[in-house]
């Protein structure tokens, strides 16, 4: 009996050392054959036990948004599992979030050569290290782009939702407004092409509805071909009122086609009938017209698509075809596009410092400096008559086909192979069985995917649909963000206290309690100053900063600690960088530009920089903005700051919350539960799989 209770010892110490947990149980994550392995007795190894109890810790630290925790939960239960795969693939996903993107792809290839994760884990891997290779200005160049899929005339249903599109404006909810030349509508559609509204335009309906642009205040312009007049909407299709009238004189017009808007309000629009452009203030009232013949310049003749760049109108002439340049006087300045370059070109448009120009079955973009073209779209050989191409919030072109009676969703070629990049970044299941996930969805060049609804998800647990499913919420729609201040106290930037000061409180003031302000102060350490509501900070004084001024400045710490402050904030968030844009000697010696920048994309916060003074900034500031959502504000901009919260909250956020109940055995809260979410719009989709553990029971 002795000897038979010291052999029982062993296993006695086990389970006190697994926490109580059974020497023959298992988490259900594991597969690898050390985890799998049994003693004679059929006990499993203490080396899984202590695993498990690692991976456990290693995937609730994770959900936390403890990265680096987790990551040390990962490692030590790798180092009891060294080949098990399901523990790898979680540290990379730990390394991903952490920034650190080559540690992650390093963990994800290992796994995947050990047949690990198949097409989904490959998938996962090709688009990290594609956005890797392509980071930066790459991104921006332009593309060939082919047919994601469209929005039809008629519905499943045969019954006619709109004839003959003319115009298509995208949202930044990922709607867009749409106009129907042929029924006389202005319609507003969602991501899945349902009708949320429809308006007929002013008392007596619109006639013959052309062009339709937004003004800078967020009203809506129509054009109106056959009534010779244009009519204006608010940002919800309310009419407003109309302005014009049919006649050759001062104010006058005779089909009058596209338009523009430049940057003092007044508005641009392509009398074809007149055979110029006329000019209106912001109210409507006639300003002059320009495009006669003058000495150099023979006179438009046709004039159709019309865009404002950097103070420069571009004119497109359906009739010579060619774009003409002007200044926003009316004053002849040259071609841009020499005579027959197009067809029959219709409307234009700025994207970026490039224009996006229609001409009968082809889209082109055109460089505003030297009018080279690259054919972005064609819509093949059947009949075609594109009027409209714009980009919207997802990354697409729309193109409105005035003759097939379409809308089309043109995407990049990549973007339509290779599907949309789907993470499940969050589950929370202290409710269970409620379970509740937060959902990223990107396509394959890191821009947030907007708009989706309920059923353009599908969420299976261990690959069998789940029950009472639910969209709880889009981080699109939220109107309010969490900011970060980051306060540069170099000793250039410490000149600038006033400046410094004002900036502070009219941020809180904009912010309206919207949200919770943060402001940290960078030195040779950084320092948190302030947290909590954005009206505590209107009384902000530069001379109460704990954090004093400093030869030296660790920036790169500094906007690591605000980033790991903004992990858990809300869905928007975003680091405004205060200084005079210049940084010091060895300001980036702990942390590169690269994993900053890979840190903040991975979790969706964005980096802003605030300038205290005219002129450029370091080249360190410069990438930081350009390589997350952020961008330049000078502090005494004409427009103030409000602006500036105002478009971080407009931030595109493509990260969804969805909840559902789990039919799941827990084995009390010991079994690790797999979840699976899927994606889909159109012709695009994109999935991820990972799991959790319901509460210890």
């Amino acid at each position: 009996m002795i000897s038979q209770i010291k052999k029982c010892k062993p296993v006695f110490a086990i389970i006190l050392l697994f926490g109580g947990l059974s020497a023959f149980a298992q988490n259900g994550a594991f597969s690898s054959d050390e985890a799998l392995a049994r003693s004679s007795i059929g006990a499993r190894s203490a080396a899984s036990g202590l695993a498990e109890q690692e991976f456990r810790r290693g995937v609730q630290a994770y959900y936390r948004g403890a990265f680096n925790d987790s990551i040390l939960e990962f490692e030590k239960a790798l180092s009891y599992l060294p080949s098990e795969n399901i523990i790898l693939d979680w540290l990379g996903k730990a390394y991903y979030r952490s920034g650190v993107e080559g540690a992650a792809l390093e963990h994800w290839q290992y796994a995947a050569g050990e047949g690990y994760g198949g097409i989904l884990l490959q998938n996962r891997i090709e688009i990290v290290r594609d956005r890797r290779i392509l980071a930066g200005s790459a991104l921006n160049k332009p593309v060939r782009y082919t047919e994601a899929g469209s929005y039809t005339g008629r519905n499943s249903e045969n019954i006619l939702v709109f004839s003959q599109p003319s115009s298509v404006l995208p949202n930044n909810d990922g709607s867009m407004w749409l106009l129907s030349y042929g029924t006389n509508e202005l319609l507003k559609l969602d991501l899945n092409g349902l009708v949320i509204e429809r308006s007929g335009g002013n008392f007596n309906g619109f006639d013959r509805p052309m062009d339709l642009i937004r003004l800078s205040s967020g009203n809506l312009l129509v054009s109106e071909f056959a009534g010779d007049r244009i009519s204006m909407f608010d940002s919800k299709g309310s009419f407003i009122k109309s302005f014009g009238k049919k006649g050759a004189s001062l104010g006058g017009l005779v089909g009058p086609q596209y338009m523009a808007e430049d940057s003092d309000g007044n508005i641009y629009v392509s009398d074809f009938g007149n055979s110029r452009v006329s000019v209106f203030d912001s109210e409507g009232n006639p300003l002059f017209f320009f495009g006669n013949k003058t000495d150099g310049f023979s006179g438009l003749k046709g004039p159709t698509g019309i865009a404002i760049y950097e103070n420069t109108v571009f004119v497109a002439d359906c009739l010579t075809g060619a774009v003409y340049r002007f200044d926003v006087s009316g004053n002849y300045l040259g071609l841009l596009c020499k005579p027959k370059t197009f067809k029959k070109p219709e409307s234009l448009k700025r994207w970026g410092s490039y224009l996006v120009i229609c001409d009968k079955n082809k889209v082109y973009s055109i460089d505003t400096d030297t009018g080279a073209l690259f054919e972005n779209v064609s819509a093949g050989n059947a009949p075609s008559h594109l009027t409209s191409a714009v980009p919207d919030i997802n990354g697409n072109i729309l193109v409105t086909d005035f003759s097939s009676n379409e809308v089309y969703v043109m995407a990049k070629l990549s973007e339509v192979v290779g599907g949309l990049f789907v993470q499940i970044e969050r589950v929370n299941s202290d409710s269970f069985p409620k379970v509740t996930l937060e959902v990223k969805v990107e396509n394959r060049s890191r821009q947030s995917i907007v708009g989706l609804k309920e059923n353009n998800f599908f969420i299976t647990e261990n690959k069998s649909p789940v029950i009472n499913y639910k969209l709880e919420g889009a981080a699109y729609a939220n109107e309010q963000a969490d900011i970060t201040l980051l306060i540069d106290r170099s000793l250039s930037s410490d000149k600038y206290g006033e400046s410094l000061e004002n900036a502070v409180k009219e941020i809180a003031s904009a912010m309206a309690d919207r949200g919770v302000l943060r402001i940290v102060s960078a030195g040779n350490l950084p320092l948190i100053e302030y947290e909590g509501a954005p009206s505590g900070a209107r009384n902000f004084k530069a001379s109460k900063l704990k954090n004093p001024p400093s030869s030296k400045v660790a920036l790169d710490v500094a906007v690591r600690m605000c980033a790991n402050a903004l992990i858990n904030a809300a869905k928007k968030s975003a680091i405004v960088y205060i200084g005079d844009g210049h940084v010091t000697q060895n300001a980036f010696d702990k942390y590169g530009l690269t994993d900053l920048t890979t840190y903040l994309n991975n979790n969706s916060i964005a980096f802003v920089n605030l300038l205290l003074s005219q002129g450029a900034c370091d080249s360190e500031i410069d990438y930081l903005c350009k390589n997350t959502e952020g961008g330049e504000y000078y502090v005494y901009r004409d427009s103030g700051l409000s602006v500036l919260v105002d478009d971080i909250i407009d931030i595109p956020s493509g990260i969804y919350v969805l909840s559902y109940e789990s039919n799941l055995s827990t084995d009390f809260g010991q079994r690790y539960l797999p979840v699976e979410t899927e994606a889909f719009i159109m012709n695009r989709s994109g999935r991820d799989e990972t799991g959790y553990f319901a509460p210890l029971q």
